[in-house]
């Protein structure tokens, strides 16, 4: 599909820089405001792909602030308000320097280096003797680095983070309830739609001395989730689980050899590939928020983008 955004490049009333992520580009503007566009780029092992995945950007930017008004209630967020299908403006905080990672179950990369023997992650036991795809007895907490692009997380223990200073242990309790609390919530919601929220990551950040929840929520790219309907049958039987998330990517990569090693180089991504991927968001989307995917306008997708911003900027008063 050739209608990906895969880079803006707008200068917007206000401006004052604008950062390219690996998937979301931020702008800056005056009045500590931020405007996100999630665009239709794709990274896996903290590497960007080369090719942009349709409707992608639309499908996280659109579950992201569905979650943010479903969890206002438990912790303040910055969204102000999400004009177009893949922006949302917002408050800027200054973030924490490290992800809330929580985990309900052993799978993906815990279960890897489980099997590899590692019975810790970021300072919490992990029990001997558990399967793949196990529930925890409780979700634990696992923070990790933010890193720079290109560079990989990396696993950090609380221990560490207060003892170097990341993060105020005040501070860090706070985000620890909050990130407890919003996992809780997350997976009321995805039993509701007859998924089981696997794991996930929250950030945060403060405005004014107070905490924001930050970024993406419970997006098929921060987040896993399985089908509740047979997981059971399957983890009796040691199948794999039926997931919605990212990880399809990744074992796609992984069978190509690709791990995004330092020299590895990224597979080739065929035309079959990209659209396959493409509607797999579109389901993960349609599963998560209970709702048909409505795809947004097309056509000069660069302008609709543009014009929405910018009357969204003048109606909030934020020019």
């Amino acid at each position: 599909m050739s209608d990906a955004i895969v880079k803006t490049n707008y200068k917007f009333p206000g401006q004052i820089n604008v950062y390219h992520g690996k998937v979301r580009d931020v702008y800056s503007l005056a009045n500590d405001v931020l405007v996100m566009i999630v665009s239709d780029r794709i990274s896996a092992f903290d590497v960007v792909l080369p090719k942009g995945i349709s409707y992608k950007g639309q499908v996280l930017n659109q579950i992201a602030a569905r979650f943010l008004d479903a969890t206002h209630d438990i912790v303040p967020n910055w969204k102000i308000e999400s004009p177009d299908p893949m922006v949302t403006i917002g408050h800027k905080c200054e973030p924490f320097p490290i992800e809330m990672i929580i985990r309900g179950y052993l799978t993906g990369s815990a279960w890897r280096d489980y099997k590899k023997g590692a019975r810790e992650i970021s300072g919490v036991k992990i029990p001997g003797g558990m399967k793949e795809h196990q529930a925890f007895p409780k979700p634990i907490i696992t923070p990790s680095t933010k890193a720079e692009q290109g560079a990989h997380d990396e696993n950090i223990s609380r221990e560490e983070i207060l003892s170097q200073g990341l993060v105020l242990e005040k501070d860090y309790q706070e985000i620890e309830q909050y990130t407890y609390k919003l996992f809780e919530k997350g997976s009321e919601i995805a039993q509701e739609r007859g998924l089981i929220l696997v794991d996930t990551k929250y950030e945060f950040g403060k405005k004014d001395g107070k905490i924001y929840l930050i970024d993406e929520v419970h997006t098929p790219d921060s987040s896993r989730y399985f089908y509740l309907d047979g997981y059971q049958e399957r983890f009796d039987r040691g199948e794999p689980q039926r997931q919605l998330s990212k990880e399809f990517v990744r074992e796609w990569l992984m069978e190509k050899g690709f791990m995004g090693n330092p020299g590895q180089k990224v597979p080739e991504m065929s035309d079959d590939i990209v659209n396959s991927i493409s509607k797999r968001y579109i389901e993960l989307y349609e599963h998560i928020i209970g709702e048909k995917f409505i795809p947004g306008q097309t056509k000069d997708v660069e302008q609709r983008i543009e014009q929405n911003i910018l009357e969204s900027l003048k109606r909030n008063n934020l020019v």
